[in-house]
């Protein structure tokens, strides 16, 4: 005999009703969120998707990873700095760089476009050092902690408590021993790759240390994005070190690390240095509510140089496609070569069109990559979509190891770009980035032999070569690169 089937609700007629009409006010509310604040269509269309197929749960996702909870309670301090009025020679400076930028038409309309997009002058009078490594980066950075009289600003994504940070901790208590005034900021993400992390043993020797973003409590469920990824040492706010370089004894290559990172720094001497104080003094109000304020964060700067420089801050608050605004002008202005280097490469659509239409306009492109990087995934992702630049001609290269994570851009050998960005949706998009633009042909085409002497020692890749893997890793290629958006 069949058992007849119970209809038992699972809740009371009126409560599911209920539910029902707060899930679809509440996907309503979200999904009108997204399409009006996500300026991106495709994350505006992606996330309305996932809010109504997925009730709940989309929204509880939206909310954890997709707002944007970055309230910069010192962009006002910034950007009104920014505006401030300028002594004389400063306006001279701001006057000479922009007479030098109109001498060449070329480089006119990016400057132009940098000053809308950026809201900072170029800055002419300032020196550029090249420092390769660990090896003449940490040196250098030593020496100007040593010698610091007032201030020191220092902000970096990791901070290892190994052979190349203990130094560096060492120097910085010895600075607050004799009466400089110290602060240190250290990525709340990237504090974990060191155990013990750094920032107890100097807070352990009396050097005031701040985490940006420490954990959940600080940015949500979307903590692991939203990171600082820049490297900025000011000292007496005369002198900045910025570029890709960490603090970690993988950067060292003479004590020979199992798994050695090659990497670019770069000294700044001159006006340029107020441009950087500036982005390390709104990142540690930001965290901490203390303005870094006076003569001895700010002093009168004289020239360090004949180069004409900016600084580029980007990031996920008033920043946002700053960055992202002016590769695309440059790929616009370039009339003979572009040469990236970068350890990722996963360029949006606009950026890998602009690449395109740089090389059928018979610019040579070349984009230089590490043959073995240290994220596979990102590797993976990148691997599926070289197709969409190397079609148009562009020309590809992979570095042999060690693993290389420079990121340099230079446009005919006339305008660099240097600095902490990847070619990548978390730099472009996810992370606090600081990056510097130099219009200097001779600066340009240092940098420029530099890619050059990384692409003599590189393999060329082809279509054939890609076209030739296994279905297997192609499709392992093609998965990742799904997840493109948040690698």
């Amino acid at each position: 005999m069949p058992v007849p089937a119970l209809d038992v609700p699972l809740l009371p007629r009126p409560w599911g009703a209920a539910l029902t009409a707060a899930l679809v006010v509440v996907n309503l509310v979200a999904s009108l969120h997204a399409i009006l604040r996500k300026r991106d269509v495709r994350a505006a269309t992606g996330w309305t998707g996932l809010i109504w197929l997925v009730p709940g749960i989309g929204v509880l996702l939206y909310t954890t990873l997709g707002l944007n909870r970055i309230k910069r309670r010192a962009s006002l301090m910034h950007r009104a700095r920014r505006r401030a009025p300028l002594t004389t020679t400063g306006q001279l400076r701001i006057a000479r760089a922009r007479g030098q930028a109109l001498a060449d038409p070329q480089l006119h309309g990016l400057a132009t476009l940098a000053e809308a997009v950026a809201d900072r002058p170029a800055l002419s009078g300032n020196g550029v050092a090249l420092l390769r490594n660990g090896d003449e980066a940490y040196p250098a950075m030593l020496e100007a902690i040593a010698g610091a009289r007032h201030t020191i600003g220092l902000s970096t994504y990791i901070f290892g408590d190994d052979a190349a940070g203990q130094p560096f901790i060492e120097a910085l208590a010895a600075a607050v021993r004799r009466g400089v005034e110290v602060r240190v900021l250290v990525d709340g993400v990237g504090a974990r790759y060191s155990w013990p992390p750094a920032h107890r043993a100097l807070r352990a020797a009396g050097v005031p240390t701040a985490l940006f973003l420490a954990g959940l409590r600080d940015a949500g469920l979307g903590f692991f994005n939203l990171r600082t990824h820049r490297k900025i040492l000011t000292v007496d706010g005369r002198v900045a070190f910025t570029g890709g370089i960490n603090i970690q004894a993988r950067n060292v290559h003479a004590a020979h690390p199992t798994r050695a990172i090659q990497d670019l720094h770069f000294r700044l001497d001159g006006p340029i240095v107020a441009q950087v104080q500036d982005a390390f003094a709104e990142d540690w109000a930001f965290t901490t509510d203390e303005f870094l304020e006076g003569t001895g964060w700010y002093p009168r700067l004289e020239e360090g140089g004949d180069t004409v420089a900016r600084v580029i801050t980007d990031g996920p608050d008033g920043d946002l496609e700053v960055l992202h605004t002016i590769l695309l002008g440059a790929l616009a202005m370039a009339r003979e070569s572009v040469r990236i280097v970068t350890p990722y490469f996963l360029p949006d659509q606009s950026l890998i069109a602009a690449l395109g239409v740089a090389a059928r306009r018979g610019v040579q492109v070349d984009i230089v990559l590490p043959s073995r990087g240290n994220i596979p995934p990102v590797q993976w992702a990148a691997a599926a979509q070289l197709w969409q630049v190397l079609r148009p001609g562009c020309r590809v290269f992979f570095t042999p190891p060690p693993f290389d994570h420079s990121k340099v851009m230079v446009v005919d050998r006339r305008w660099a770009l240097i600095g902490s960005t990847n070619w990548d949706p978390r730099s472009l998009r996810l992370n606090f980035e600081l990056d510097v633009e130099l219009y200097c042909p001779r600066c340009a085409a240092a940098l420029d032999d530099l890619v050059a002497d990384r692409i003599a020692r590189a393999r060329q890749t082809s279509l054939a070569e890609l076209d030739g893997r296994p279905v297997l890793l192609k499709v392992r290629d093609g998965i990742a690169r799904l997840f493109s958006p948040y690698l």
